[in-house]
């Protein structure tokens, strides 16, 4: 099947999940997750695959074993194409509509050490704050876990501080409810998104 955008239906299937995340509302929904969420995301992913590899389309379920939330259901659908150890490009349908994002979720100590050491030093640290300032500036903002403080070994007057707290960054860009997201248009702008944030994943690749 080929993707022709994502329906009404996917948006308002979420907005009814949220209020009864419940097994009894699944049962009775579940064809229009399959139709209206799954199939669709995943014909877009199939469209994408030839330039950008397999991504991994999560399942709805969550893990509750170790959750204060013990809602059985995500309210999202996400999918994700990694390129380096929890690094990736990745998608997601939910209520509020689709957005995109890429940078990495989390990093072992020694890894989150060695990006910094690249934050620190002058030329690669500078050649990241370009990387970031061309992709707000390109409609994309920029998120992830931060230290309150600084990290040990650094000065709080380090003129890249803000960079050198992240334990994670995450660039997000959302679509909303924009009519793009129900036609097959929006195959070419996460596409264009996925490319534009490539030299970023390389700069995380070639530094961690």
């Amino acid at each position: 099947m080929s993707f022709t955008g994502f329906p009404v239906a996917a948006l308002d299937f979420y907005d009814d999940l949220e209020m009864d995340n419940t097994k009894t509302f699944w049962a009775e929904h579940k064809h229009v997750y399959e139709e209206s969420v799954k199939a669709p995301m995943t014909a877009l992913l199939a469209e994408l695959e030839a330039e950008f590899g397999t991504a991994k389309i999560f399942r709805p379920y969550r893990d509750v074993r170790f959750a204060k939330d013990k809602t059985p259901y995500k309210t999202h659908q996400g999918a994700f194409l990694p390129t380096g150890p929890s690094t990736g490009r990745y998608v997601e349908l939910s209520a509020p509509g689709v957005r995109v994002g890429a940078g990495f979720y989390e990093a072992a100590a020694d890894r989150l050490g060695r990006i910094r050491t690249a934050i620190d030093e002058d030329r690669r640290g500078k050649e990241l704050e370009n990387l970031l300032a061309d992709l707000v500036a390109g409609g994309w903002t920029i998120g992830g876990d931060k230290l309150k403080t600084s990290p040990r070994g650094y000065d709080a007057t380090h003129p890249r501080i803000e960079l050198l707290r992240h334990k994670s960054i995450a660039l997000n860009k959302s679509y909303g409810f924009e009519p793009v997201i129900h036609s097959a248009e929006l195959v070419d702008r996460v596409r264009a998104d996925w490319r534009d944030v490539t030299p970023l994943l390389d700069w995380l690749d070639a530094n961690a």
